[in-house]
């Protein structure tokens, strides 16, 4: 497998146990439908969270939602849509990402909350 997808897989393991550990319950991880992939989707507080991972081996990316293109955020929707519909699920969904910093000096996280409706 390509370096960049083991960093990817680490990267989404590191975000994974950072909700747990906040108290997220994990509902699935790796959805798709159709062309979309939704990384993971958890619940915390009564809300439906789809979460978007970013991982970067070097801090000079920029802002993890420059890495989130409009077609990125419409296929996520379109797939978000079709597990709420398809699990008959009836909570307030929140778009999240999580940008994770990872090489052999820092392993760094940041959690954007509501992140698709803020840049």
């Amino acid at each position: 497998m390509a370096e960049h997808n083991e960093l990817g897989k680490l990267g989404e393991q590191l975000a994974t146990e950072y909700l747990m550990n906040k108290g997220y319950e994990i509902v699935v991880r790796n959805y798709v439908f159709q062309k979309a992939e939704i990384d993971i989707i958890a619940k915390h507080n009564n809300s439906m969270i789809c979460v978007e991972v970013k991982t970067r081996n070097s801090d000079f990316f920029g802002d993890p939602q420059e890495f989130v293109s409009p077609s990125k955020i419409k296929l996520l929707v379109k797939a978000m849509d079709a597990f709420i519909i398809e699990n008959d699920i009836d909570l307030e969904t929140r778009f999240d990402i999580i940008a994770v910093l990872k090489n052999k000096k820092t392993e760094q996280l940041t959690h954007y909350e509501d992140a698709f409706y803020h840049f």
